[in-house]
């Protein structure tokens, strides 16, 4: 088996400095620290970025895309594995499903805990991906994972839960796609990209996110609408409901051709236009909002901006959002 590594910074490759932790160490490094990687594929390794996740910006995320995208179209290679931050790591791993669907098998990891600190689990969770990456490529399985402390996450389910735990990495709704341990990797349902396509890489249209919260305004809405705002995601309460000076500005948007994705803040569950009034969903759906289901605002946002690149018409935007 043939192993690319795209190396991107984050915690794994981060040590502690006098002005704050940063990523210091390349993934040249990163491999050689885990000699047992060489028991499972012949690797390279590619330095695509080297920044916090949190910085992660449109320009390198599209550039991390063409690689992966090169790597797909390239037959000498049978898995592609990226180190990367958590604090995004969710949202590169959904833009790569979203825009590319890989036939290769993509596992993006990292780490809560850096290499200068006590028990790093960097080492373990590229094992893990490497484990993975042999059972997927054995059974002929392609899509975009996350794989951490022992488990294998689907692009579209897969979000982080908890600021530092070693188990942040949840599915919500589904479970893992496969788990590894002694025995070696057991696949609980078929690997494959559960994102619906979007015929576009381009991440240039200008999308805000707007959070609803007890006694929160329009204004924020309406400042982004003042920066030429191509699109909104409003982060709503419960099924997807919004105060009502924010039901009031999610309407003037749309009355302006500017399309409104719905999310909730809830970890779980979908988005539903239940109630009235002015800002509940019943009345945002009326308003010509789009609901996102249960995919969360940080995954909508992606979404949506990949769709205003795609899609001039309305119907064809919302349609994306049918999954």
């Amino acid at each position: 088996m043939h192993v690319t590594v795209l190396s991107t910074g984050g915690t794994i490759a981060s040590t502690g400095g006098d002005d704050g932790a940063s990523p210091t160490k390349r993934g040249s490094d990163l491999v050689s620290a885990v000699p047992e990687l060489a028991d499972y594929a012949d690797i390279d390794v590619d330095q695509v970025a080297q920044i916090p996740s949190f910085e992660m910006d449109a320009a390198t995320l599209e550039s991390i895309g063409d690689r992966v995208r090169e790597l797909d179209g390239d037959a000498s290679v049978d898995a592609v594995v990226i180190t990367h931050g958590t604090d995004t790591i969710e949202e590169t791993a959904y833009y790569l499903d979203v825009t590319i669907q890989p036939e290769t098998p993509v596992f993006l990891t990292g780490a809560q805990r850096r290499p200068d600190e006590y028990s790093p689990d960097g080492p373990s969770n590229l094992l893990t991906a490497f484990r993975a990456a042999d059972a997927f490529d054995t059974h002929g399985h392609g899509g975009v994972f996350v794989a951490f402390n022992e488990t294998i996450h689907a692009a579209r389910r897969v979000t982080k839960t908890h600021t530092s735990t070693l188990e942040t990495f949840r599915s919500v709704g589904t479970g893992p796609v496969a788990t590894v341990d002694r025995n070696g990797v057991a696949i609980h349902r078929t690997p494959e990209s559960e994102s619906t396509h979007v015929p576009a890489t381009s991440l240039a249209a200008a999308v805000y996110t707007i959070t609803s919260a007890s006694g929160a305004t329009g204004e924020l809405l309406e400042a982004a609408l003042e920066r030429g705002a191509n699109g909104l995601v409003v982060e709503g309460t419960g099924l997807g409901n919004a105060t009502k000076e924010l039901g009031t500005a999610v309407r003037d948007a749309i009355g302006e051709g500017v399309p409104v994705v719905i999310t909730s803040r809830c970890l779980e569950g979908r988005t539903a236009p239940v109630y009235g009034g002015v800002g509940g969903g019943e009345r945002l759906r009326e308003y010509g909002a789009i609901f996102a289901g249960d995919l969360p605002a940080q995954k909508a946002r992606i979404k949506l901006t990949l769709a205003l690149a795609a899609f001039d018409e309305e119907a064809a935007i919302r349609r994306v959002f049918a999954d």
